[in-house]
């Protein structure tokens, strides 16, 4: 009896010591979750891509008189038209400026024309295609892109000239013309290798004297048996939408 008695009261005394010990024991500690990791947009690479748009071309014709080299005035209009092209060129970033160059190369249909105040014909002017050699620098903010560029530009030009009641060509000229060039772009990165954006360029042209050449289709003159020669003047504003496709790593971690 005393036996069980005994045993009865020492499980009562282990029962009652188990909670405390338990508290005695040390709190699990706080382990800190990692910090997030952010991905950045990285426009480093190579790319290439199209473009499509408008533009527009002011070019103003003076007659060169033969005799004396004086300077008369025929008027001016605006060649206007579309635009579709491709490009292909090498960005790096650092931190977030991006830096790089590129080519590129579009066929134009930009056309207009005037009635001449000299020879009463209608001078006519077409821009069939240009070309752009441009450094770029910009700043980036994540997957957006806005940047300045700046370089040489050339133009393929054509220059004809049409008797009003007609409609027959008088006389004509072609010639390719280099000047320079700057623009700004805003592009959107949309996918790890895709991204999408509009630029506007303005070309510098400046003048340029263009001798003419009779084309055999007026009456009053038979083929060859005349040149004359136009100071013309031009510059360009060109508006395009593009899209890129760029080999390189789609992001950087940032911590």
């Amino acid at each position: 009896m005393n036996k069980i008695l005994f045993g009865a009261i020492s499980a009562m005394a282990l029962g009652l010591a188990a909670p405390a010990s338990a508290a005695d024991l040390a709190a699990r500690p706080y382990t800190k979750a990692p910090a997030p990791i952010a991905a950045i947009y990285d426009w480093s690479g190579f790319y290439i891509g199209i473009n499509g748009g408008g533009g527009t071309s002011h070019k103003c014709w003076d007659f060169v008189t033969p005799a004396t080299g004086v300077l008369v005035g025929e008027g001016c209009h605006n060649a206007t038209g579309g635009t579709v092209g491709g490009q292909i060129g090498y960005r790096w970033q650092s931190s977030n400026w991006v830096f790089g160059f590129e080519g590129q190369g579009n066929w134009a249909d930009f056309t207009g024309d005037n009635i001449s105040a000299v020879s009463g014909l209608r001078n006519q002017s077409k821009i069939d295609s240009f070309g752009l050699i441009t450094g770029q620098i910009g700043y980036a903010w994540n997957n957006v892109l806005l940047y300045v560029k700046g370089g040489a530009a050339v133009v393929g030009d054509r220059y004809r000239t049409y008797d009003v009641a007609t409609g027959l060509e008088f006389d004509r000229a072609n010639e390719t013309r280099w000047g320079g060039t700057v623009g700004v772009g805003v592009e959107f990165g949309f996918a790890p290798n895709w991204s999408v954006g509009f630029e506007y360029d303005h070309i510098f042209l400046g003048h340029r004297t263009i001798d003419f050449t009779g084309s055999g289709n007026f009456v009053a003159a038979p083929l060859g048996a005349f040149t004359a020669s136009n100071r013309i003047g031009q510059d360009v504003d060109i508006g395009l939408i593009r899209l890129n496709y760029r080999w390189g790593g789609p992001s950087i971690a940032r911590y």
